[in-house]
């Protein structure tokens, strides 16, 4: 009988395209929910303008801060990017409502959320391979 080894055989500089795609992203989303908990006046007028209460604001920073802090850590990082795509597609369907500029703002959670991925899948090879992508031949 054949063994297959099961590991996580990336490059070295694979592995720290991903790390630093994942940084980038979690260093984004750590100020993102550290301004919301802080509810500086910007934040304030900006949850006001997409029609979010103020009450809301901390609770939100919470949720981020949490699912961010499962993307950093590498053995709970699938879970966390799949919170994370959930958090962002809320963030994608509240730009929608209010008619924000489509590239800009709208589509700036996805541009997130797609960093997000890539980066994981580049550290992580056997998570890579589940992505139904195809290869040309």
């Amino acid at each position: 009988m054949q063994e297959v080894a099961i590991g996580n055989t990336v490059s070295a500089k694979r592995l720290w395209t991903g790390r630093i795609l994942s940084g980038l992203v979690v260093l984004f989303l750590l100020m993102d929910s550290v301004m919301k908990l802080m509810k500086p006046a910007p934040v304030l007028k900006a949850q006001a303008a997409l029609g979010w209460p103020d009450e809301i604001t901390i609770t939100t920073g919470i949720v981020l801060l949490l699912c961010t802090i499962l993307y950093a850590i590498p053995n709970t990082a699938v879970l966390g990017a799949v919170l994370l795509t959930g958090y962002l597609g809320g963030a994608v369907a509240v730009q929608w409502r209010v008619g924000n500029p489509l590239f800009s703002n709208t589509l700036f959670p996805v541009y997130m959320g797609i960093l997000l991925w890539a980066g994981l899948c580049l550290r992580d090879e056997p998570l890579c391979a589940m992505i139904p992508l195809r290869r040309s031949s």
